[in-house]
């Protein structure tokens, strides 16, 4: 999918852990008050190597949205020898598909450099009903949040790709940093910020802030009548969920400020309340929406879970433009690299139709370049890159070679 339309699937419960022998959870290294870890960009989603038990070496997401970790699928776990003490089972959006889950305990998780925590559950889908790799285009097996969250003082630095872990004890407020009021609400972050949408008033709502969502901004018009997508709006898919592809409208806001800083123009997201209630709102803290990693990546972000307090300080990206899926294809990524691509959606009066592409056409060259060496969030970048820009392609569809170029176009 193109990086404005992916967010994580939240889990609202809580797994008890039981351990005697080691301290639970996270902690630093002994004698260290913050530790540097870098990160994989991807989609504006932070992506960091995790070793579970000692053994197997995985991709987690750093998510803000999710209270325990998750393993997305069960082949790993059967390779580790995990056992598992209790099964779950989920509806998925309008409570159409069950999803089973079950949990395995007293697991250690270790992140280099030199991050161990130990006593975890790990929540594991016995079905990769997420297909993170195709979506997102990289290799990601789990999602971890709260554990990491709850523990540390958390700054990223999304252009360095560094997140440092400090210790919330010898925490000092930097200087040069906006602060916003920050609540820890059934594990999750929640501000309360202004945004203005086209024809209204300035309203200020309350947000999940969410770094395993990739857009800029989802609203909830089941939570307010006034959280209406614009006039000018562009119908189809933005998202998917542990249930399958979440529908409904996306549209150009007037501004949203955080502090002193404004997002001008940013892009938003209506779902429709039958395909995502619930998914999203799986607890029972109100929200009007999550603000997401499209827009977080313009900052350096700290998260102060114990002191309540959301730290922002803009950085170089604050005023690059916000670019919706010009091209207007959805595309996975497939084979053992993930480095096949096929189209999978075209968007009714995009650029994209306008070329002639069709769902099930095979992408192989770009610029008369092969694709074979790319990644999908490189693909999905330059498709949202700037609207007139020509790109060339070569597609095969049902086994013909063809030559194809497409014009991007912002349609809001």
């Amino acid at each position: 999918m193109g990086k404005s339309l992916i967010f994580i699937f939240l889990f609202s419960f809580t797994i008890k852990t039981f351990s005697q022998n080691q301290v639970l959870g996270f902690s630093l290294p002994e004698g260290k008050k913050k530790l540097v870890i870098p990160f994989q960009n991807y989609s504006n989603l932070m992506v960091v190597p995790v070793k579970i038990n000692g053994q197997l070496s995985l991709h987690f997401i750093l998510d803000t949205g999710v209270r325990n970790a998750i393993l997305t699928e069960k082949t790993y776990a059967d390779l580790m020898g995990l056992s598992f003490s209790r099964q779950y089972l989920f509806t998925g959006p309008g409570g159409e598909k069950l999803i089973s889950a079950l949990v395995a305990n007293n697991i250690s998780l270790s992140i280099p450099p030199t991050l161990t925590g130990y006593g975890h559950s790990i929540l594991v889908l016995e079905k990769d009903y997420l297909q993170l790799g195709q979506t997102i285009g990289y290799d990601i097996q789990g999602i971890l949040g709260y554990e990491i969250f709850s523990r540390f003082v958390v700054k990223i630095n999304y252009e360095k790709q560094q997140i440092i872990l400090l210790d919330p004890d010898h925490f000092r407020k930097p200087k040069s940093y906006e602060v916003l009021p920050m609540t820890i609400e059934d594990t999750k972050p929640y501000i309360n910020i202004p945004v203005k949408l086209q024809g209204r008033s300035e309203k200020n709502l309350k947000l999940m802030v969410d770094t395993g969502a990739s857009h800029c901004l989802l609203l909830d018009p089941t939570s307010d009548t006034s959280l209406v997508a614009p006039t000018r709006n562009i119908y189809g898919s933005i998202g998917k969920a542990l249930g399958g592809i979440i529908m409904g409208k996306v549209g150009r806001l007037d501004y949203l400020k955080t502090g002193r800083s404004i997002l001008k123009t940013p892009i938003a997201s209506f779902p429709d309340p039958g395909s995502y209630t619930d998914s999203l709102r799986s607890t029972d803290v109100f929200r009007n929406g999550t603000l997401g990693g499209e827009a977080l990546s313009r900052f350096h972000v700290i998260f102060d879970y114990s002191g309540g307090k959301l730290y922002l300080k803009k950085n170089t990206t604050l005023r690059h433009p916000f670019n919706h899926n010009l091209s207007g294809l959805t595309l996975i990524a497939k084979g053992y690299r993930l480095n096949t691509f096929e189209i999978i959606e075209v968007r009714k009066g995009s650029a994209g139709e306008e070329a002639g592409l069709k769902p099930g056409d095979q992408v192989t060259k770009i610029n008369q370049v092969s694709t074979s060496a790319n990644k999908l969030p490189e693909i999905n970048q330059l498709f949202n890159s700037r609207p007139g820009r020509k790109i060339s392609l070569e597609i095969i569809r049902d086994g013909v070679v063809l030559q194809k170029r497409i014009v991007l176009k912002d349609e809001l």
